[in-house]
Formats: C-alpha cells, sequence, structure tokens
C-alpha cells in the first residue's frame, strides 16, 4: 500500500497559507472523523429545517472563507454542517468504502483533483450529473477542469472548486547576485516557452551564483512542473498506461534530470522539515509554486523573505493541485444538496475563496472579477498574482487522467528521481529504479 506523504503534507500546507494582501486565515474544520454522516431535518427559526453535509478533507476553506454562513442567510430552511478528516489518504478509502456501501456518505462529499479520474471512472453510477443543475453553466469553467470529471458519456460528476495554475516563484536577491534580471517580466522571458530555457537560466545561475544557495529547490518539484502542463502524460485518452512510451514524459525526465546532474538543485525532498529550513536559509533561488504555495513560502521563508522573493510566468502553462464536489445519489436530499455544490463553485463564491483562503478559482468567469483580477500579493513586491495565474490557468491544456495518476507521479519523484538527485545514480537507473516500483504498484 501506497504512503502519500508528501501529498497530505501539501494538503496541510493548505491550511497555513497566508491571505492576499492582509493575511488568510488558517485551522482546520474537524466536526467529526467521518468522512460524511446522513442528512437530516430538524426544527430551527420558525420551522423545519433541511440539514445538509458536506464532507471535506483537511482545511477546504470553504466554512473558512464564510461561504456556508451566506448560504444560510440567503436561504434560511438549510442548516449546513461539515465535517472534515485532516489527511485525504484517510479520507478517499472511506469515501470509496461508503460509496461502496451507499450509506454513511455526506451529501456533498469533496474530491481531491488526484482522486478524481478514478471517481469519475468507476464510481459515476453512484453520483448525480451536476451539469443538469440549475444554475451550472459548462462555460464557467475552464475547459480542462471541466472535463477531469466528465465520463465518455457526458455525465459531470464534479463541479470545481480550486485549481493549482503554476508560476516560478525567485529570490530577486540571489539572482541579482548572479547577475540575472530581477524585474518579474523580463525573469519570465529567460524561459518563455520551453523547460529547457530554464535549465539553461540554472546553468547561468550556477556560474556566478553566491555559495550555498542552488538555483532550484528539487528535480522532482521541476518534474512535477513539467509534465503538469502536457496534454498527455501518464495516460492517453482511451484510458491506457503509457508513460513509458510517452515522448512528453520522456523529455521531462530527462530535463528535470539535468537539474540534479549539472548540480542545479538544493536536494530537498519537498515539504519536508528540511525543505522548510532552505525557505528560511535561502538555500535556493527558485521553486516552482502554484497559487497555494505562495503562503507556505511566505510562511516557511519569514520576514526576511519579504520583497526577496517575487514571482514570474512559468516556461509553460501548467497545473498542481485542486478540488471538486460531488453529490451521492444516495443522499436523503439531492435536489438542495446539487443546489448547494453549484452555489459554492459559482464564479462570485469563488472569487470569494480566493480572495479569503487563496484558492485559485476554477472558474474562469471569476477572472474579471475585482478580487481576482486585481489581486496582489504585499510579499512577493506586489506581484499581480490574479493576473500571472489566470493566465496561466487559461492555457494549461486538458489533461488525461488516469486512476492511478498519483502513484505514477509519485514513484517517478518519490523513487526515480531520488535515486538520481540524492544517491547519485545515473538518469537511466533512477528511470528504471521508478519504472520497477510503479509496475509493481500497478499490479496490486
Amino acid at each position: 500500500m501506497r504512503t502519500r506523504t508528501r501529498i497530505s503534507r501539501r494538503l496541510a500546507a493548505l491550511a497555513a497559507v497566508a491571505a492576499l494582501g492582509t493575511g488568510l486565515l488558517a485551522g482546520c474544520a474537524a466536526d467529526d472523523k467521518e468522512p460524511g454522516g446522513g442528512s437530516s431535518a430538524q426544527g430551527g427559526g420558525g420551522g423545519a429545517k433541511t440539514t445538509l453535509t458536506v464532507g471535506v478533507f483537511g482545511a477546504f476553506g470553504l466554512k473558512e472563507a464564510g461561504l456556508y454562513d451566506a448560504y444560510m442567510k440567503l436561504h434560511p430552511d438549510i442548516e449546513i454542517k461539515q465535517t472534515s478528516i485532516e489527511r485525504n489518504e484517510n479520507y478517499y478509502p472511506q469515501l470509496l468504502t461508503h460509496l461502496g456501501s451507499g450509506s454513511g456518505l455526506a451529501d456533498i462529499q469533496a474530491v481531491e483533483v488526484s482522486n478524481i479520474a478514478e471517481v469519475t471512472a468507476t464510481q459515476s453510477g453512484k453520483l448525480e450529473d451536476l451539469s443538469k443543475v440549475s444554475g451550472v453553466n459548462k462555460d464557467d469553467f475552464l475547459p480542462w477542469k471541466w472535463a477531469e470529471a466528465t465520463t465518455k458519456d457526458s455525465k459531470t460528476v464534479g463541479l470545481g472548486t480550486d485549481i493549482g495554475p503554476t508560476g516560478i516563484c525567485y529570490r530577486k536577491d540571489l539572482f541579482a547576485k548572479a547577475g540575472l534580471p530581477t524585474d518579474r517580466e523580463a525573469v519570465g522571458k529567460l524561459w518563455a516557452g520551453d523547460w529547457n530555457k530554464y535549465l539553461a537560466v540554472g546553468r547561468q545561475y550556477k556560474a556566478k551564483a553566491p555559495a550555498g544557495a542552488a538555483f532550484v529547490d528539487s528535480a522532482s518539484g521541476v518534474l512535477n512542473s513539467i509534465t503538469g502542463s502536457s496534454a498527455t502524460r501518464y495516460y492517453d485518452a482511451d484510458g491506457k498506461v503509457v508513460y513509458k512510451s510517452n515522448p512528453a514524459v520522456k523529455q521531462a525526465w530527462d530535463t528535470a534530470t539535468g537539474f540534479a546532474t549539472d548540480g542545479l538543485t538544493a536536494k530537498l525532498q519537498q515539504f519536508q522539515p528540511t525543505w522548510d529550513q532552505g525557505f528560511a536559509n535561502a538555500s535556493f533561488a527558485t521553486v516552482s509554486c502554484p497559487a497555494w504555495m505562495l503562503g507556505y513560502i511566505q510562511d516557511k521563508a519569514g520576514a526576511a523573505g519579504k520583497d526577496q522573493w517575487d514571482v514570474a510566468a512559468a516556461p509553460k502553462p501548467s497545473n498542481w493541485g485542486g478540488s471538486f464536489l460531488t453529490v451521492p445519489s444516495a443522499s436523503q436530499h439531492k435536489a438542495e444538496a446539487a443546489k448547494l455544490a453549484a452555489w459554492l463553485t459559482a464564479p462570485a463564491q469563488q472569487a470569494v475563496l480566493f480572495e479569503k483562503r487563496g484558492s485559485f478559482p476554477s472558474a474562469k468567469a471569476a477572472y474579471g472579477l475585482p478580487a481576482v483580477a486585481g489581486a496582489k500579493h504585499a510579499y512577493f513586491g506586489n506581484a499581480p498574482i490574479g493576473q500571472i495565474f489566470a493566465q496561466a490557468a487559461e492555457g494549461t491544456p486538458v489533461q488525461f487522467l488516469g486512476p492511478k495518476d498519483q502513484i505514477i507521479q509519485q514513484n517517478l519523484t518519490d523513487i526515480g528521481m531520488l535515486q538520481v538527485e540524492q544517491k547519485g545514480k545515473s538518469p537511466q537507473q533512477g528511470w528504471d529504479a521508478a519504472v520497477k516500483a510503479i509496475d509493481n504498484a500497478l499490479d496490486q
């Protein structure tokens, strides 16, 4: 059974993000330890209320951003109760168990992007088609986000809450010492359109870099970002595992291992304590950073990193992260639950979630709203993050996700790439080790 420590740490990191401008709230809503509880009608106010339960993992943000309270104010006959399990690797197996039995489910269940392909492929018959809910407009969402939760027969089982469009966060002070430009537009132009240009900039940086400051945190992070920018990576459109023969994956592997073999990385494993210390100690100059990671960097780099860190566009648009809301057909209040899910994922509410919690909208219709279009991040030199990440989101290709995407990705990074980066193995030896681990995992 695979471990997903790195993913759980990322989910925990979402609870620590800082607010845009004034500081985001953090915390984990954990009302109980089950992924869901039955909905019920109970008295309240002047009459009976319908209680809707929402099952999530980690500090999902909907409750913390005040969206439940806002909905209940608009609908006095509805009461919303949230249940949360801190780690997705504990939440998701229980969700599958409850879907299998048809009991113990919340009226709305969240699904993380790494699990949505499996849910869409294997559980669609147990979930409502949310494309038919009043108020849901397919064109409000990014095409690739909508596609991730839509079956081949056009049933949409999940509505996207957020995404992780990715930029490159960089330290201006270290770039200046290495003789590189520091203006974010000039920096973005250094590697625009080609991940190999990012590698070339790393080599330029190394030639004049200050002692003890690598160009990038880890080759694994680079690999994830490159594969996140390809339409086809581990599975093809027919659901066949193709990572071994896919030229895009091979090219991503060759480029990412180049960072390791050329000595451009700090040899850190992401979301481990040493990685956190790397931010605090300015041990590296760049890191691939989705929108949700900005607050994490601010937290770990601290006051000393303010105005030193900035963010530029990545070589190619890429996505890392995001979630969905689903409505189990076993819900006793399917219509009410679907209506709530549609409202929570509508553009206006996604803009609020971004403003309050830093979760970037999956609804492209939100990008023109002031809370998104005008968003700047004071810690990162007032970088126009709304514009930077919206451009990345709109440029990300529709990607074919498979049920075991996460297994393949995790073994490529945590087994294969670490062999090259930390143990001095050749890129071929690292690849072979990853393939062996993946084959064993997929056979189980």
